[in-house]
């Protein structure tokens, strides 16, 4: 069966699109396309995500998304010349505004406007996945990890998989599944780079390499509550910003290169930090992360026992991950999910509009 995975994450750099060919042993990525989110419409979400706004503006996001996942699908579909009647849902993600799967009222809240795509596209689209896992007590986040172990499977190695996007989370592949956020991935050094430089990545990690780590700064921002905080846990902009980042800058005086590379340091070790804590003999590495080299080299120095790999279509496993979602919810199968994000139960997640 034919499967549309639609990813748009925290970096704002673009929306993922796949197509794959899913069963209940494999998922095969046939197709897959990067579509840039224009920079307005990137400036809005942030300014909508910082500041105050108002219902009209959210409105609007949520149509201008749902355009933007539209073109981005049938730019995929012209690439790959393969007929509509035989795809049979596309996974949309959605864009993340806002996650608080704590305190008095939980939610998780993304926009795009679902209806764009079923209408315009005549497919169904599988969306909503993560009110549900949180209604029944859990983060609603990561949702990687149900995937991963489908994708990589269990093996005598004890396996981690690390997804470094906006932010980065590990996946656990032991007999009991478990996974959560790790913290910041690419968040801090795209708004840095991004302020200092005009531009939207730090490639390779060659501006953080230029610079020192302040240990001051490092140690201070490790100290944050989030990264001692137990598992289950999950995070998104809403912890990890740029008023967080000028708390911590707040007394100090550094050169702007040397801010870079702490950050760069800061993500390197959030991660394999996490990784020490479980003894594996190999990590797996995705996400947009996966291509900043400097930020490999480090995890790998500091995880000099551990097998360090990059999968395969690193770029676009996430993607991958809502068209499974989606075929997993077509078939009405829970997802085994409840250890990752301390949900009651496993359960079907998403919600299908015809």
């Amino acid at each position: 069966m034919y499967y549309v995975g639609v990813m748009s994450g925290t970096s704002l750099d673009g929306v993922d699109v796949v197509l794959c060919q899913i069963d209940t042993k494999k998922c095969i990525l046939l197709e897959k396309l990067e579509y840039p989110m224009p920079l307005s419409l990137k400036k809005d979400i942030l300014e909508m995500i910082k500041m105050p706004t108002t219902l009209e503006k959210v409105g609007e996001i949520d149509t201008r998304l749902g355009v933007l996942f539209y073109k981005a699908v049938n730019a995929l579909l012209i690439k790959s010349s393969f007929s509509l009647t035989s795809i049979e849902a596309i996974g949309l993600h959605g864009q993340t505004l806002w996650h608080a799967p704590f305190g008095k009222y939980p939610f998780s809240m993304q926009l795009g406007n679902v209806h764009i795509l079923s209408s315009k596209l005549n497919i169904k689209v599988v969306s909503d996945f993560r009110q549900k896992d949180i209604a029944l007590g859990g983060q609603g986040a990561p949702f990687a990890p149900a995937f991963h172990e489908f994708l990589f499977g269990k093996t005598e190695e004890k396996i981690a998989v690390i997804n470094i996007g906006g932010m980065a989370n590990i996946t656990i592949l032991d007999d009991t599944l478990l996974g959560y956020d790790t913290g910041c991935g690419n968040v801090l050094l795209d708004y840095w780079i991004n302020k200092y430089k005009n531009i939207s990545y730090d490639k390779e990690g060659t501006w953080a390499k230029s610079g020192k780590v302040c240990k001051l700064l490092l140690d201070t921002m490790l100290k944050d509550e989030y990264f001692n905080a137990p598992f289950p846990k999950s995070t998104g902009r809403e912890k990890f910003n740029d008023a967080w980042l000028e708390v911590y800058l707040k007394d100090l005086t550094l050169n702007v290169e040397d801010v870079q590379r702490t950050l760069l340091e800061v993500t390197a070790l959030s991660i394999s930090n996490e990784v020490l804590k479980f003894n594996r003999d190999k990590i797996i590495l995705c996400g947009g992360g996966a291509k900043n080299s400097f930020l490999v080299d480090r995890i790998k120095l500091l995880l000099s026992e551990v097998e360090v790999v990059i999968a395969k279509e690193a770029d676009y496993i996430e993607a991958m991950t809502f068209a499974w979602l989606a075929y997993k919810r077509i078939r009405k199968e829970a997802v085994n999910l409840k250890d990752v994000t301390g949900a009651t139960k496993n359960t079907i997640l998403g919600g299908v509009y015809e």
